[in-house]
C-alpha cells in the first residue's frame, strides 16, 4: 500500500479560511461506507439520520495558545515557538524556528516581565525540551502573549480564537483543534440528547502528527505519533450497553475514534484508561468499537484519509472526496464535514 495511493488535487481556493459564523450551517456530506452511495445535506439535520440509543463519543480537549514568539536575548531576531506536549511541570516539548541556532542553554525572553525560557535538551528529530521560567499561572500567561496554532495551510488571521474550539471545550492540552466538533453548537447537542442520544466525552489531547505529513512512500513503514488520551468510567459504561442494546457508537472526529479503538481489547469492551496512544489505523484495520465517524475533509497523502478510508474503503473515500470537490465543498479545519455510516 502506497502513501501516493491517498493523493487527489485540490483547488486552493476550496481550503477554507475562516470559520462559519453560525457553526451548524456547515454542508454535511453523508457517505454510506457499504455502498458508496452520496447525499449532501446540512449539518444542523445530522439528528434526522442518529437513532434513539445511538451514542456520540466527544473530545472536550481544549486548544491551548500554544504559538508564541521571542527573542534571544541579547538579539532582535524574532523565534517562534510551538507548544507541542508538556512532559513536566515547566518543560515543554517544542518545535522552535528557526532552529539552527537554538542551542542547548539559549536563553528566549517571550515578554520582560512575564515569561522567559531556556533549551534544556534537543531531541533527534529536532525538537526542544524548554523550561519555562515565570511568576503566576502559565495558561494566564499564554492568553495573554500566546496565538492559537493554526494549520499551515490556513493564511487569514482568526479574528475570534474560541471558533477554533468547540463548544463543549474543556481540558487545556492540544496544540490543535478536534475540528469535526467545531459543527457542533450547545442547542444542537441539547436537541439530540432531547431526541434519546448519548452524549458521552473523552479527551485527547492533539499534538503534532496532526501537522505532520507521511514522508515514506509504503505505508505500513511510517512512525505514528503518540498522544495523550482519558476515557473514563461513567463514558465506558454507556458505550458498552449501546454496544450491548445493538445501537451505534459514533465517534466525532479521528481524534474520538483513536480513543475507541485504543481503550477496546479485543472482545470489543472499552475499559476506562489514561495513556499515549500511537495507534495507526489505515486500510486492513478491523475496528473493535466504532461504528460511524462525523469527519472533515483531511488533507492528500495524510494519515487521517488513512484512517477514512479504513472505515469506508479507499474507492469510496476517494469517490465522495471527489463529489465534494466538483459540489465546491470547503476542506480542512475550518471547512465542511461527512458523517459515513
Amino acid at each position: 500500500m502506497k502513501t501516493s495511493d491517498f493523493n487527489y488535487y485540490l483547488p486552493k481556493e476550496l481550503i477554507a479560511q475562516t470559520p462559519l459564523k453560525q457553526r451548524e450551517k456547515s454542508r454535511m456530506m453523508l457517505l454510506d461506507k457499504k455502498s458508496g452511495k452520496i447525499k449532501d445535506e446540512i449539518f444542523e439535520n445530522i439528528g434526522n439520520y442518529l437513532k434513539k440509543g445511538d451514542t456520540l463519543v466527544l473530545n472536550d480537549t481544549k486548544v491551548i495558545p500554544a504559538r508564541i514568539f521571542g527573542h534571544r536575548a541579547n538579539k532582535e531576531e524574532m523565534i517562534e515557538v510551538l507548544l507541542l506536549k508538556q512532559n513536566e511541570e515547566n518543560r515543554w516539548q517544542c518545535l522552535v524556528k528557526p532552529g539552527k541556532k537554538m542551542k542547548i542553554g539559549t536563553e528566549i525572553i517571550f515578554d520582560e516581565k512575564l515569561l522567559r525560557a531556556n533549551v534544556v535538551n534537543i531531541l533527534e528529530d529536532g525538537q526542544r525540551i524548554i523550561e519555562f521560567k515565570y511568576e503566576g499561572i502559565f495558561n494566564e500567561i499564554l492568553d495573554k502573549l500566546g496565538t492559537m496554532p493554526l494549520p499551515p495551510y490556513i493564511t487569514e488571521k482568526l479574528e475570534d480564537k474560541d471558533m477554533y474550539q468547540t463548544v463543549y471545550c474543556k481540558n487545556l492540552g492540544s496544540a490543535a483543534a478536534p475540528t469535526a466538533g467545531l459543527h457542533f453548537t450547545k442547542q444542537l447537542i441539547k436537541e439530540l440528547e432531547e431526541k434519546g442520544i448519548n452524549i458521552v466525552y473523552v479527551t485527547l489531547h492533539v499534538g503534532l502528527g496532526t501537522f505532520r505529513p507521511v514522508k515514506v512512500e509504503d505505508v505500513t513503514k511510517h512512525i505514528m505519533h503518540s498522544e495523550y488520551f482519558l476515557i473514563d468510567k461513567k463514558a465506558c459504561d454507556i458505550i458498552n450497553n449501546t454496544k450491548r442494546q445493538g445501537r451505534r457508537v459514533i465517534a466525532v472526529g479521528t481524534t474520538s475514534c483513536r480513543v475507541l479503538e485504543s481503550a477496546t481489547d479485543e472482545n470489543g469492551i472499552i475499559h476506562p484508561m489514561a495513556k499515549e496512544t500511537s495507534i495507526f489505523i489505515y486500510p486492513g484495520y478491523k475496528f473493535k468499537m466504532l461504528d460511524a465517524l462525523i469527519t472533515n475533509f483531511h488533507l492528500p497523502e495524510s494519515t487521517l484519509i488513512m484512517l477514512v478510508s479504513a472505515l469506508a474503503g479507499k474507492d469510496n473515500i476517494m469517490s465522495a472526496y471527489d463529489h465534494a470537490i466538483k459540489q465546491k465543498y470547503r476542506f480542512f479545519s475550518f471547512g465542511d464535514c461527512m458523517f459515513i455510516s
